[in-house]
């Protein structure tokens, strides 16, 4: 699931512009990639293409790049998004290829579990349908009942669900799929949220299998599956990478846990790029997923001490 072309690992394409980030402790240059005017277009491409039946649903995503003069610390990067979220599954892993210039780290705090199996019991939780969190109790109040209404949030949803439920029914026995979504919270976002739970037999499948079946869920692609793909590589006008992708591990007795990489970055001595998505259906407002896609980012801008940049 890749996009067109990208800019060099761990340099700053040019456009850049100086910012102060929002402890006041650091400058940083930011660069939007793609800028939000020409990703809101990319939603409208998208959205026109569901009217003509051609998708249901298409996962958009977008990337900022940031740079600070004197360096990333990625163990406190890492220590900042574990305290920022302690319900998150933070992760750091070294992906760093042949040639890079320095070791890349994709690091991120990941809210979605894709799937896991302890012994017999296997659980998914698929998340899709959100919306920023407003930061008042009042007002958090409202936007979560308003999450709950929303027929064009809860269709997003039920797709994802569907897809999650189908392959591992294929797997499992005693499959529980709750009838409704809860609300689950980050501190920066609202999401739909379902919990689906079943058992495999003593010869069943280890986690890594059921994830590599389950991926890419709707939730990070779209459905169809090959149409949404085709869709984000000729929208998307920047590579992936790592994004979307998963992370996790499987033991020797094929117990483990996988969760999807939202709410990540790849970070290269001075650079960090961070990556968010957002789930384009019919009756998608683009002005709406901008809006989504900037919350999305804040995780990380938060820890980076750089909310405010982008």
């Amino acid at each position: 699931m890749t996009g067109k072309g990208t800019t060099a690992k761990g340099m700053l394409p040019s456009g850049g512009r100086p910012v102060v980030s929002s402890d006041g402790t650091a400058d940083w240059s930011v660069v939007a990639l793609p800028e939000p005017a020409v990703y809101a277009d990319s939603v409208r491409q998208a959205v026109d293409l569901i009217g003509d039946g051609e998708l249901a649903k298409v996962v958009l995503a977008r990337a900022v790049e940031l740079t600070h003069p004197q360096g990333i610390s990625v163990p406190l990067l890492l220590k900042r998004l574990a305290g920022g979220d302690p319900a998150a599954h933070v992760f750091a892993v070294d992906v760093s290829a042949p040639g890079d210039p320095a070791l890349r780290s994709l690091v991120g705090a990941s809210p979605e579990l894709l799937v896991s199996r302890r012994g017999a019991v296997v659980t998914a939780n698929p998340l899709a349908g959100s919306r920023p969190r407003a930061g008042d109790p009042v007002r958090d109040g409202r936007v979560v009942a308003e999450l709950l209404a929303s027929e064009k949030d809860r269709s997003e949803h039920a797709l994802v669900v569907a897809q999650v439920a189908g392959v591992l029914g294929r797997y499992c026995s005693g499959l529980d799929v709750p009838a409704e979504p809860e609300v689950v919270g980050t501190p920066t976002m609202w999401h739909l949220s379902t919990r689906i739970s079943g058992r495999v037999g003593e010869d069943g499948p280890s986690s890594l299998e059921l994830a590599e079946a389950l991926h890419p869920t709707p939730a990070v692609c779209g459905v169809p599956l090959d149409r949404a793909r085709d869709t984000i590589a000729r929208l998307e006008p920047e590579d992936r990478g790592y994004y979307a992708g998963l992370v996790g591990w499987t033991g020797l007795d094929g117990d483990g846990e996988w969760v999807v990489t939202i709410r990540c970055a790849e970070v290269s001595d001075r650079t960090a790029r961070l990556f968010a998505g957002a789930g384009i259906v019919a009756g998608s407002e683009p002005e709406a997923e901008v809006a989504e896609t900037s919350a999305k980012f804040r995780t990380l801008l938060r820890a980076l001490g750089a909310e405010g940049v982008a």
